[in-house]
């Protein structure tokens, strides 16, 4: 254990994710456990410069496991960006006594602390809290277990309707850059065809795919989109054009929005978020920084931030040949 840490910060940046709270309850109960100080900065890196920190101990996280979102709020902060807005953000935390702190959130987060760290050589480690799963150094990311649960709800709940009035529905899900829920979910919910980033079926495919669905009997269709599909047209545009050329659908479009971020996080994800906070305590004990706590093989592991940032995830090309077997 490392003689110099003797009071740890927690705190969450960039987009919420469910999980987000239960990394901090272990965060926060790993330090109380190691009898080490622990600190919540509240508004992310906001926080951090305006020294809005607060001490928690074991009983300041009861009830926050089933908890959605993240109870000590976050904020973007474009004074963090300059290099007088970050020595702000260390002298706040010199005056707080503060030796390290673990940052959950994503790739804008992780790249702060990246920063942070090589200009004062504070000691930081990342959790990677994204419902994207778009974090290289990791297979999954906290939330997107939940994501993927609310997902296939939803769409299920569609599919009754989509049913009932024999109609095609376009369901937008969150996957501006990656597909990973796009595809998940449209496996998992039984869609028709899923249109992801990572491949572009082009739109000539899109309408054989749905002539032969039609043609093979189905009287109703799902087609999951995410938001980052290179076909080249919007979720409402590709409604257009479905309407145009093959006017024997009854087209209608959900667009799923940050609902897909709320919730209580699923077992699973509270089970990793638990792992996870003990890890990034006991990797910063150890003297270890500037490090990410992932999952491969259910095995928890330790990535660079820099490679964690510049890494690129890769859709699953086995999931991919199984979506299009089961859209036969």
């Amino acid at each position: 254990m490392s003689s110099e840490i003797k009071k740890i910060a927690v705190l969450t940046s960039g987009g919420d994710s469910p999980g987000m709270n239960a990394a901090i309850r272990s965060v926060v109960r790993t330090c109380a456990y190691m009898k080490v100080d622990c600190v919540a900065i509240y508004r992310g890196y906001q926080g951090m410069i305006e020294g809005d920190f607060k001490p928690m101990d074991a009983r300041s996280v009861n009830n926050i496991i089933n908890k959605g979102g993240t109870i000590l709020k976050s904020a973007r902060c474009d004074d963090f960006r300059t290099p007088e807005g970050r020595k702000k953000a260390h002298n706040e935390l010199i005056k707080a006594g503060i030796d390290a702190f673990v940052v959950i959130g994503g790739d804008g987060s992780f790249t702060g602390a990246m920063i942070f760290n090589r200009e004062f050589n504070f000691p930081v480690i990342g959790i990677p809290g994204t419902i994207d799963n778009d974090i290289f150094g990791t297979t999954f990311t906290l939330g997107f277990d939940t994501a993927l649960n609310t997902v296939v709800d939803c769409i299920d709940k569609i599919r009754d309707t989509a049913s009932s009035h024999n109609r095609l529905f376009f369901v937008e899900v969150m996957g501006r850059d990656v597909g990973h829920i796009a595809l998940n979910a449209g496996v998992g919910a039984g869609a028709e065809e899923i249109l992801i980033p990572e491949e572009n079926l082009g739109l000539d495919r899109l309408l054989e795919s749905l002539k032969r669905s039609k043609e093979s009997g189905k009287s109703s269709s799902i087609v999951i989109v995410a938001e980052g599909d290179k076909s080249g047209k919007n979720v409402f545009e590709l409604k257009e054009y479905v309407e145009e050329h093959l006017p024997i659908y009854d087209v209608r479009v959900s667009v799923l929005g940050h609902m897909q971020r709320g919730g209580a996080p699923s077992c699973y994800d509270r089970v990793l978020a638990s792992r996870m906070g003990v890890k990034a305590v006991e990797a910063l004990l150890e003297g270890k920084t500037n490090l990410m706590v992932g999952i491969q093989c259910n095995k928890l592991t330790l990535t660079p931030i820099n490679k964690a940032i510049k890494g690129h995830t890769k859709i699953d090309k086995e999931l991919i040949r199984v979506s299009e077997i089961m859209t036969t």
